[in-house]
């Protein structure tokens, strides 16, 4: 199996590559077009600023050929907030796949949420065999609301979706590669069972 993580300089990719290797698979960091488009199951990840991100995408033409793709994708973090339609984060223009718009979280709470948090409402083969309530890692300003391609909720402050899918697309706000044996499992099931 050809696992591509997209290398565009907005993620912390090793850490990822290192989850994956520790199931036992290899991945490689990629940007090129070619191999992407040749790989099974192709990692998105994404820390950093909404739109510093989406420029770098734009500049390698990353920007066209994400939403084009029909192997499995996982967008992490940042990677599945640039997958929606837009961010209130720099006033961004997003990669269009997800119809929600990411927004901040209210003055109400502590902003960045950082820490471990529960997922619920889990909708998805991504998350086969992970408990419902089971802790995840996090660490984020904006968030998706919930809408008809959420696939798994947490709460802060809010209900917002924790996880995303809409076709071969699936995003997870958490860190899987941060978020300990259930992280592992659900890297697991989206690279056997998706």
């Amino acid at each position: 199996m050809k696992i591509v993580i997209i290398d565009y300089g907005a993620g912390n990719i090793q850490s990822i590559k290192f989850s994956i290797q520790r199931l036992g698979y290899e991945a490689v960091l990629s940007h090129d077009v070619d191999e992407i488009l040749a790989a099974d199951k192709v990692i998105f990840p994404g820390v950093g600023e909404a739109s510093s991100a989406m420029e770098k995408l734009r500049a390698t033409g990353l920007d066209k050929l994400i939403p084009n793709l029909k192997q499995p994708v996982l967008g992490i973090c940042l990677g599945m907030q640039l997958m929606c339609h837009s961010s209130e984060e720099g006033n961004t223009e997003g990669l269009g796949i997800f119809d929600l718009d990411v927004v901040k979280f209210s003055n109400a709470v502590k902003v960045p949420q950082i820490g471990w948090n529960q997922i619920s409402d889990l909708k998805s083969d991504l998350f086969k065999g992970i408990p419902e309530q089971s802790y995840i890692y996090l660490v984020h300003s904006f968030y998706a609301p919930l809408g008809k391609e959420t696939i798994a909720t947490s709460e802060y402050g809010l209900n917002y979706s924790a996880a995303l899918q809409k076709d071969n697309f699936f995003g997870v706000q958490f860190h899987p590669e941060k978020s300990s044996d259930v992280g592992s499992d659900i890297l697991r099931n989206f690279l056997t069972v998706i």
